[in-house]
């Protein structure tokens, strides 16, 4: 009997895992709405592939498999990183990593085009956007087995391109939605000193714009003290002064009466979130200038060097401090992707989301005692997000996941792995346009009156 009604609660769970959103959750999990536990769901298998790519990167791993005849077929013995003592069974990580977030860009760029112009849950393809998890997965598995069986050639160069472009975009969507985070904290905060008439939120705000700053301010002196010389490393020393320069420029405009004016909520809390944003894409690029003298961050001159031979020397350079803080970063911005909407109709009409559909508190209520513990369908009126441009961002957090785990380190014509300007200059550029974009929204009202900026 126990067998049976074992057999009966499996089939249960297969028929939810091919079935819809709502049959995902269990009875003690709160009730949710469908678009947010659809959006979860995806993230969630973006994460997976995240998650493979980081043992694919671990040293064990590389020396388990170092015997598979795949990964040096000449067996040669060549430097992988600039200047490093790696042999070409490192290599591995760097294959895996790219054939692993290839297939989950490929894997949400197919329902990028799938889900184009679905407007509620009517449509047919939406049961696919919130239903037959399952069948999604073994279509992840299954582009991520083939992806490991591409020939090398000219592939890994020519995706290090695809994975530029979408890391330069995904680092512009970080920064909006750090902008628009702030904006949020700042107005809430704000509305609550006014509601209590309590100093202690303008204190909080004020802690938290100084210690940004301060967080910013310290960023500065370290990248001047470790990848700038005198008479040398004149590049660093541009970058950084042009970067403070701009961020000054930007932290004096949010607080010009007239920009008040017209924005009451722009306030120093904003400008120190992007002041020090910028400051962390300026240290990313620092460390891929391919300068040892430069960047401590590279491996140093190993020519007086034996290298020691077999599987047990394996070394994985690519994790850095760099890396760490953007993979938590990154972390952190897709999850804000997948779960909110934003409060600002501008930002939500950017990112292709709006607050849900209107419907009566009756039918709310009666949707959640239906639903209870389970998702309830809130999109048979309208959907809440743009299911294909949802799918477009986790593209580009796949190409970007894909460029931070491998440090921007490009593969090159002799099979090493070395970094490059194009990186620095893609960083540079991505934090210049943030400003530019931050700095938009400051004069914006002011340029554009007859428009609706609140």
């Amino acid at each position: 009997m126990g067998a049976c009604l074992g057999a009966c609660s499996l089939l249960s769970c297969a028929s939810c895992l091919c079935g819809s959103a709502p049959c995902i959750l269990c009875s003690c999990c709160p009730s949710s709405r469908n678009s947010t536990v659809s959006r979860l769901l995806f993230t969630g298998f973006l994460f997976l592939g995240v998650l493979v790519s980081i043992i694919m990167l671990s040293p064990g791993v590389e020396s388990q498999l170092y015997k598979l005849p795949w990964v040096c077929e000449d067996g040669a013995q060549t430097p992988l990183v600039l200047q490093g003592p790696l042999d070409c069974g490192s290599l591995l990580g760097f294959r895996a990593v790219y054939r692993m977030c290839f297939a989950t860009a490929a894997f949400f760029f197919l329902f990028t085009l799938l889900m184009v112009c679905v407007r509620s849950s009517r449509d047919p393809r939406a049961a696919i956007q919130n239903g037959f998890w399952f069948f999604k997965f073994l279509v992840l598995v299954g582009i991520a087995v083939g992806a490991f069986y591409i020939p090398d050639g000219s592939f890994s160069k020519i995706w290090f391109y695809f994975g530029v472009v979408g890391s330069f975009l995904f680092i512009l969507i970080q920064l909006i939605l750090l902008v628009d985070f702030a904006h949020s904290w700042n107005q809430r905060w704000l509305g609550k000193a006014e509601e209590c008439d309590s100093r202690g939120w303008y204190a909080g705000l004020f802690f938290f714009t100084f210690l940004f700053y301060a967080l910013s301010v310290a960023a500065i002196a370290l990248m001047f003290i470790y990848y700038t010389k005198p008479g040398t490393c004149h590049e660093g020393k541009i970058f950084v002064s042009l970067n403070l320069t701009f961020c000054v420029c930007v932290s004096i405009i949010a607080v010009l009466p007239k920009v008040q004016e017209a924005q009451p909520n722009s306030g120093l809390l904003q400008a120190s979130v992007v002041t020090l944003y910028t400051m962390f894409v300026t240290w990313s690029a620092l460390s891929n200038v391919p300068d040892q003298k430069c960047n401590p961050h590279l491996p140093g001159p190993q020519s007086n060097k034996t290298l020691p031979e077999g599987p047990a020397y394996y070394e994985t350079q690519w994790w850095d401090a760099p890396s760490i803080v953007g993979l938590v970063i990154f972390i952190l911005c897709t999850l804000f992707i997948g779960l909110r909407s934003s409060d600002h109709r501008q930002v939500n009409s950017l990112m292709q989301t709006e607050e849900c559909p209107e419907a009566t508190q009756q039918q709310q209520q009666q949707q959640v005692v239906a639903c209870k513990g389970q998702a309830f369908d809130n999109e048979q009126d309208g959907v809440t997000y743009s299911y294909s441009f949802f799918h477009f961002c986790l593209v580009l957090a796949s190409l970007h996941v894909m460029m931070t785990l491998t440090n921007w380190y490009s593969p090159s014509e002799t099979r090493k792995m070395i970094s490059t300007w194009t990186a620095v200059w893609v960083k540079i550029c991505a934090s210049w346009a943030g400003l530019c974009l931050y700095l938009w929204t400051l004069v914006a009202p002011l340029l554009l009156p007859n428009r609706d900026f609140s």
